[in-house]
């Protein structure tokens, strides 16, 4: 049995009303997920604020000198398969020679920043930790054409960008909370 001509279209009407509704909520999805693509790194890495303490002194942060002249952390890209630990405790081994790490649980810093590589913008996620080393020794890779060790006035003053320094303001919070550091000027 047909149906009348009315209600055949009222439903094509009715089916392309429905249609462009689902096409709508699809674009918006699209659009969404573009959006959100858009706002992931293009490349993730890891590394640590190493510092060495001994006794009851003031800690010392190890600094490199990167061959395009700034001064910073070790740190580095996250390879497949890695933790960000794993990442950060195989880049500080590559870069210093150190091995002897000890991450202090509960410090971990997120930071975000572009850059150019050539002509194309990336977008850098770098997640930080706060190590602990009893090597004062440090062996440098290509990368960089030298280190210091420093007290935290002295590495504040030597670090090149602010988001570094401000890395570094927090990793001495950390430790002034946890009394890891700092004891001689907080215990007279």
């Amino acid at each position: 049995m047909r149906r009348p001509r009315s209600s055949r279209k009222k439903q094509t009407k009715k089916t392309k009303s429905e249609t462009a509704k689902n096409l709508q909520k699809t674009y918006k999805k699209l659009t969404n997920n573009l959006a959100n693509l858009k706002l992931l790194a293009d490349e993730r890495s890891a590394g640590a604020v190493v510092f060495y303490l001994e006794g009851k002194a003031e800690p010392e942060y190890l600094l490199l000198h990167y061959t395009a002249g700034h001064w910073d952390f070790p740190k580095g890209n996250i390879e497949a398969g890695e933790s960000e630990k794993q990442a950060a405790t195989r880049e500080i081994r590559e870069e210093t020679g150190i091995t002897d790490i000890e991450f202090l649980d509960g410090f971990r810093m997120k930071i975000d920043y572009r850059y150019r590589h050539g002509r194309r913008p990336v977008l850098k996620e770098v997640v930080l930790f706060l190590a602990r080393t009893r090597t004062r020794q440090v062996t440098l890779s290509h990368e960089h054409i030298g280190f210091a060790w420093r007290k935290f006035d002295g590495a504040l003053d030597h670090l090149t960008y602010s988001n570094a320094m401000n890395l570094l303001s927090a990793a001495k919070d950390y430790l002034q909370q946890r009394s890891l550091a700092y004891r001689s000027t907080t215990h007279p």
